[in-house]
């Protein structure tokens, strides 16, 4: 969910181009239709198993899972695409991205999406403002859906019907388990909206089998991912119109480094099967990415009018929800 902002001139448009440019809504299309059903069929995966995927009977249980994919990207993306056209700068429709149909472990059906802007971002503010109402918009798309999740448990008798062992002292001693890592906002969200003597709260092993905390899990890690303060990702865009160039580049090092720290911690261990959650080796793959790919720093811009007050207190806030959103070791697998 990496979005490229072009800072050079505006190339002239050719007659090819114009002619390419008058269809072009087309792909975005096709791409959110290939998405709809990859992330379907993912849904399924995680409802049912992956061997209850294949089979398009079951292709109406995805659809929760599905549609609120695509409502948390799509709130996303637009964020940024509202921005944009706010601020006179063309900007592409978003463009979803399937991820193909296997019985990968850990598929979500989709890559996540994308705009590209089209002409010249005038200034700081714009660049800030496009950068932070995509991140800003997809948290509160987030909390919503885990508030309805954890306000509409289905009974005990639902992961049951998945796990008729569910409670059965006997555990198979060969299976895995995969366990999704928390954050702040989750918890608290999970305090206030449930009551564990009335509902069925699932443990963080159980909720992918939960389209809808699935999802709100899902959209607050990808939206944090969004929010680390490198490069061209939408955290570089705001900590680079909200701080100084040096300052910038500083917390872009840092960040690397904590990167790498969590990464190297996922490795050091998966290597020793301590079986406690301590860092992510994708970690380390996301911050070489960064590093040598996205670049951690942002590019210079002519513009260094400073930031009102509301814009500064709107950047504080994606800060706050990086912190409250981020998740150091998201993916845990327990072995046997």
């Amino acid at each position: 969910m990496e979005e490229y902002y072009q800072l050079e001139e505006e190339k002239p448009k050719t007659t090819t181009s114009l002619l390419k440019g008058k269809f072009s809504f087309l792909i975005n299309v096709a791409l959110f239709l290939i998405t709809f059903f990859t992330t379907t069929i993912a849904g399924v995966a995680w409802i049912l198993g992956p061997a209850a995927a294949f089979n398009l009977n079951n292709f109406e249980v995805g659809l929760p899972y599905s549609i609120s994919i695509l409502f948390v990207l799509g709130v996303h993306e637009f964020g940024h695409y509202f921005a944009a056209k706010y601020h006179r700068v063309k900007a592409t429709l978003p463009y979803f991205i399937p991820f193909p149909v296997t019985d990968m472990f850990l598929n979500f059906g989709t890559l996540g999406a994308v705009i590209k802007t089209q002409s010249v971002i005038p200034d700081k503010k714009a660049m800030f403002d496009i950068g932070v109402a995509g991140p800003i918009a997809s948290f509160f798309a987030s909390v919503g859906l885990l508030i309805y999740g954890f306000t509409h448990l289905p009974g005990v008798q639902y992961i049951l019907h998945i796990h008729p062992d569910y409670f059965s002292p006997i555990k198979n001693p060969d299976a895995l388990e995969l366990e999704f890592g928390t954050n702040l906002i989750y918890i608290t969200l999970q305090q206030l909206f449930t009551n564990p003597e009335v509902d069925f709260v699932p443990p963080m092993t159980e909720i992918y089998h939960y389209p809808y905390l699935c999802v709100g899990w899902f959209g607050l890690f990808v939206t944090a991912m969004n929010l680390i303060p490198v490069g061209q990702l939408d955290g570089g865009h705001i900590s680079y119109s909200l701080f100084s160039s040096q300052t910038h580049r500083r917390i872009a090092d840092l960040s690397f480094v904590l990167l790498v720290v969590f990464g190297m911690l996922g490795f050091v261990s998966e290597y020793f099967n301590w079986n406690v959650p301590i860092g992510w080796t994708g970690w380390l793959f996301w911050a070489l990415i960064l590093k040598f790919f996205v670049k951690l720093y942002h590019p210079e811009v002519p513009d260094i009018t400073e930031l009102d007050p509301r814009r500064k207190m709107i950047g504080y806030f994606a800060i706050f929800i990086f912190v409250v959103s981020f998740i150091p070791a998201p993916f845990y697998i327990k072995l046997p």
